[in-house]
């Protein structure tokens, strides 16, 4: 399944992934009723990633009225990794590692070393090792392999990195939020449109 973000910035698509069945179906759910459509990208860190739909600020805000949220369950995979252009779940600090159903992030990142690499197999600890697939990426593209294991990555740009450069390089406040609002239209791609993308 293909997903659509449209910004004022460019419009990028994704592939959901099979591997994530319980994060894949939320964001079509949440596509489909147009929920992310009153959203936009908050928090804007080049390097790093740019984050939308619910706030962090929203989340907190909603745990300390006591309301209860529904969280999604960790779907870890080592072959889904935080490379450029990955969309992954966004969360709290819960040891649990449950994702927020409303609030998502796509990664921008840098490259990295074989040695940094290195050290963050070692900082992870318990004989995880990025696989050569991920290592290679990482040094000739680039991600946010600091973020390996503890968010949920269900997707990956096939199309539009013009558009995620834009977003995250787009001027932004002391708090990371984009002086100008780069709003959001998420659509769920029907087959048709699927067969029409050049990929």
């Amino acid at each position: 399944q293909f997903v659509k973000i449209e910004t004022n910035l460019g419009t990028m698509i994704f592939k959901l992934s099979a591997e994530t069945p319980k994060h894949t179906a939320n964001f079509i759910k949440l596509a489909k009723k147009g929920y992310y459509n009153n959203y936009d990208f908050n928090r804007v860190i080049k390097g790093f990633v740019i984050q939308g739909g619910e706030t962090d600020s929203a989340y907190a805000a909603m745990g300390k009225a006591g309301q209860v949220f529904k969280r999604i369950e960790p779907e870890l995979n080592t072959s889904l990794f935080h490379q450029k252009g990955a969309l992954a779940a966004g969360r709290d600090n819960n040891k649990e590692k449950t994702s927020f159903e409303g609030q998502f992030y796509v990664v921008d990142g840098k490259k990295y070393t074989d040695a940094q690499l290195d050290d963050f197999e070692k900082r992870v600890g318990k004989g995880f090792q990025f696989s050569a697939d991920a290592r290679k990426i990482y040094k000739e593209v680039g991600g946010t392999p600091s973020l390996d294991q503890n968010y949920t990555v269900f997707g990956q740009l096939v199309k539009g990195f013009d558009a995620l450069d834009q977003i995250a390089s787009t001027p932004k406040n002391k708090t990371d939020r984009p002086l100008v609002k780069v709003k959001i239209k998420v659509s769920v791609l029907s087959k048709k449109e699927v067969q029409t993308l050049q990929l």
